[in-house]
């Protein structure tokens, strides 16, 4: 099976990926679908020779461009990896139930427009919350609000925003690729 990564930054969750996937016998990365050119997760992505994909707004947003690409490269399954833009109905048409997403809290908790990375982590730490983790979750037309699949929990009481942060990503790497495959191979 083919799977396209969508990814906007450094792409560390991305990197887990790849590894995860390189010598793997059913699974291929056979995409990386990027909004920013400067985006770490490019040479990330060149290091594993997986072809990248530079998309500009409007070519996301074009159901022919997007998806003739898509279709080009045989692609099955897309991962979200820190990919911030919201996906278009025309893609969650064409991919029901294949197209998951990563979120760094306990959905539906701090969900939404503009809830990633350490917006979530001030939110949670200003919140004075307990714990807080992660959410891996079917992608819909509307942002966190598919079907959750999986969640990881991890204390975070009395922690700043940058402690929540790392024990987030700690549990984004230790269960992303292992979701992925689960759901993939069943």
């Amino acid at each position: 099976m083919n799977i396209a990564v969508f990814a906007s930054g450094s792409g560390s969750n991305a990197q887990q990926i790849f590894e995860h996937f390189k010598q793997h016998s059913a699974v291929k990365v056979a995409l990386l679908v990027c909004n920013k050119s400067d985006a770490f997760v490019i040479e990330r992505a060149r290091n594993f020779g997986i072809p990248v994909l530079l998309i500009t707004k409007d070519d996301f947003q074009n159901e022919w461009v997007l998806l003739s690409v898509l279709k080009e490269r045989q692609i099955e399954f897309i991962v979200l990896a820190g990919f911030l833009w919201l996906i278009p109905p025309f893609l969650v048409k064409a991919y029901p139930d294949k197209i998951v997403n990563i979120h760094p809290a306990l959905l539906p908790q701090y969900g939404g427009k503009g809830m990633h990375g350490m917006n979530v982590h001030r939110a949670v730490e200003a919140n004075k919350e307990k714990e807080s983790g992660i959410s891996i979750h079917f992608v819909n037309e509307v942002y966190d609000s598919g079907a959750v699949i999986f969640q990881a929990r991890c204390a975070v009481e009395g922690l700043s925003a940058e402690q929540i942060a790392a024990a987030v990503l700690k549990l984004e790497h230790q269960h992303f690729a292992q979701i992925i495959e689960k759901i993939v191979c069943p």
